[in-house]
């Protein structure tokens, strides 16, 4: 089960003091080490309105949820926002997943 976040507060600040990287597929903002709410990781999921309408959204968001459970998270001390961006729902979900991979593992962690 996903560790989600919900609180609008922890998003903003996650905004201001994550890490951001960028992907052709979507935007990830990475905390690293929040302690808070224990070591064990954090996840959300953001599709903006100015990108499409509910059925895109919705679609982006299970997409990004999907890569996000297929990479084996959320990852112990990492708390990632996904954030999708126009090309999430029209991308391949092998590039997806790949181009997710790669910021994953440069944070080196065990699922």
């Amino acid at each position: 089960m996903l560790g989600t976040i919900k609180s609008s507060t922890e998003i903003s600040y996650l905004f201001s003091h994550g890490k951001r990287h960028a992907t052709p597929y979507m935007t990830m903002i990475v905390y690293q080490g929040d302690t808070q709410h224990g070591p064990s990781g954090r996840v959300a999921f953001i599709a903006g309105k100015k990108n499409g309408n509910a059925v895109w959204r919705n679609t982006a968001k299970r997409r990004m949820r999907a890569v996000c459970h297929d990479l084996g998270g959320p990852w112990q001390n990492l708390t990632i926002l996904f954030i999708a961006n126009r090309k999430t729902t029209k991308a391949e979900y092998t590039k997806l997943l790949s181009a997710c991979r790669k910021v994953i593992d440069s944070y080196e962690v065990k699922a």
